[in-house]
């Protein structure tokens, strides 16, 4: 009977067209019963319904984590195939805050918490990355700030940082031969025409450089080989020459013909600097005088200034033609009034400064400010001074641990140019006033004598005992300042052309 039993049973488990009771409810139940739900849940949206659904079926969070549920509003919305759940945070964040009131009293609050939602959701503060922006002030860009969006409008300029920075060239632009140039600190060699001619003294012959084509003139040559040249000095307009000689004369030279004008005695010792000033030509001598020339006049000597104990080997007019400065071996720094109509105001200096330790051969006017004298000392004061001939104060000094030989002004960037013998043999530009350091230009193999700025004062020409002249283009300025400039500057015409003889 057992066995009868036994494959009763086999037959009705294999036995397929009875109902399974203990089976999972089929798919068709599944979606038939979830349909009905949501069309019941639908039609009464202030009712709950209870639907008891299968244990297999796929849980709508995942099992550990407590997430909230997508919000939503009353009445559902539409289907949306994929959902970031934190974009859903934020916005239904966003939607509840847009119905309560504004917290005055805690705005920086709500200010961080905008930003922190930002920063996680782009990476980034969108308010500061803003590339329009219709309320209060444009918004400016951050010195250093970068990101992916470009900046369209800034209200402030470009922050200096990022401007271009200006080159100087430690290695000079041209280098020309000077043979048997007389290495003497005392004497001034070299000068630079308004009219781009550069003239050098070698021993007893004078040359002129064309700067523009290039070319070299020899413009005189002393008839003993004994003498020599001790210096030159060009008019404001860059047609005449003077030249101080060893044999106490001052010779005057029209460049263009190569003729000379005239020989203007008068020094009883070699004439080591020369100064123009209009038609009044100032020469300092080893006696110690400084004689004024009208060069107009056959009785050209118009005035003595008798001040300096030692030769006389520094001489520069102001550039408004007010004043005279002159140093000297005596280690004496002078201003003497200017000469009007052909005297002088009764002979007696302005100012007179002995700060200085050293001769006094290196003077500067200040184009920008006329008031403003700098001076330079020898070895034993290696001194730059600079001085108000209004008030008579030293405004500042600095010690450049070197001889001082020469000095010149660089209007294009206001800077003050030195040059130097023992112990560097250097050129050095200064910023002014502050006079800190802006470049050092070397080369030279032995000590730098005299300076002499370009018309344009884009470039400096230095003349040394190493028998050579360097070409230093440390001025240059930009095509855009250049063009500015050249619109200002206005043409001159000098006196002298008219009846001198």
């Amino acid at each position: 009977m057992a066995q009868f039993g036994f494959e009763n049973d086999i037959h009705s488990i294999l036995k397929l067209d009875m109902p399974i009771t203990n089976a999972p409810m089929a798919r068709w139940q599944r979606k038939a019963s979830s349909s009905t739900t949501s069309a019941s849940a639908a039609l009464s949206p202030g009712k709950s319904a209870n639907v008891s659904l299968s244990s297999s079926k796929t849980p709508n969070k995942t099992p550990g984590k407590n997430l909230k549920c997508t919000p939503s509003k009353v009445g559902g919305d539409r289907f949306i195939p994929i959902r970031n759940s934190k974009q859903m945070d934020v916005a239904s964040f966003l939607l509840t805050k847009e119905n309560e009131p504004m917290d005055t009293n805690n705005p920086a609050g709500a200010s961080e918490n905008q930003k922190a939602w930002s920063v996680t959701l782009n990476g980034y503060n969108i308010e500061e990355a803003k590339i329009l922006h219709l309320g209060g002030k444009p918004l400016n860009a951050p010195e250093g700030y970068q990101n992916n969006l470009k900046v369209l409008y800034s209200q402030v300029t470009t922050p200096a940082s990022t401007k271009k920075t200006r080159y100087i060239s430690s290695i000079p632009d041209r280098i020309l031969d000077a043979p048997e140039l007389r290495n003497d600190f005392y004497l001034n060699l070299l000068d630079w025409s308004s009219q781009n001619i550069l003239a050098v003294a070698l021993h007893n012959s004078v040359y002129l450089w064309n700067a523009t084509h290039g070319d070299i003139t020899l413009l005189m040559k002393m008839e003993r080989d004994e003498d020599y040249i001790s210096s030159v000095s060009w008019t404001k307009d860059g047609n005449y020459l003077a030249i101080g000689t060893s044999d106490c004369n001052v010779q005057l030279w029209d460049v263009e013909n190569q003729k000379r004008l005239r020989s203007m005695a008068g020094h009883t010792a070699r004439v080591g600097s020369l100064s123009w000033n209009a038609h009044v030509l100032s020469s300092g001598s080893r006696s110690g005088h400084i004689h004024h020339h009208d060069v107009r006049v056959a009785d050209h000597h118009i005035f003595t200034l008798t001040g300096h104990s030692q030769e006389v080997c520094g001489l520069k007019w102001s550039p408004d033609g007010r004043y005279l400065a002159s140093g000297g071996n005596d280690n004496m720094v002078y201003v003497w009034p200017s000469v009007q109509d052909g005297n002088s105001t009764d002979g007696q200096a302005v100012r007179c400064w002995s700060e200085h330790q050293g001769a006094v051969k290196a003077l500067a006017w200040c184009p920008w400010q006329p008031n403003i004298l700098a001076s330079g000392g020898g070895t034993s004061d290696r001194h730059i001074r600079i001085w108000n001939v209004n008030s008579g104060a030293c405004i500042s000094s600095l010690d450049t641990q070197s001889q001082i030989s020469s000095l010149v002004f660089a209007p294009n960037y206001k800077e003050l140019v030195s040059a130097h013998g023992y112990a560097h043999n250097n050129v050095v530009i200064w910023k002014y006033p502050s006079l800190s350091k802006v470049a050092e230009l070397s080369g030279h193999e032995d000590r730098v004598l005299n300076l002499a700025l370009s018309p344009d004062s884009s470039c400096v020409a230095t003349v040394a005992g190493d028998e050579t002249v360097r070409l230093w283009k440390s001025f240059e300025l930009d095509p855009v300042k250049k063009k500015a400039k050249e619109r200002m500057a206005k043409s001159t015409s000098s006196v002298i052309h008219q009846s001198i003889r």
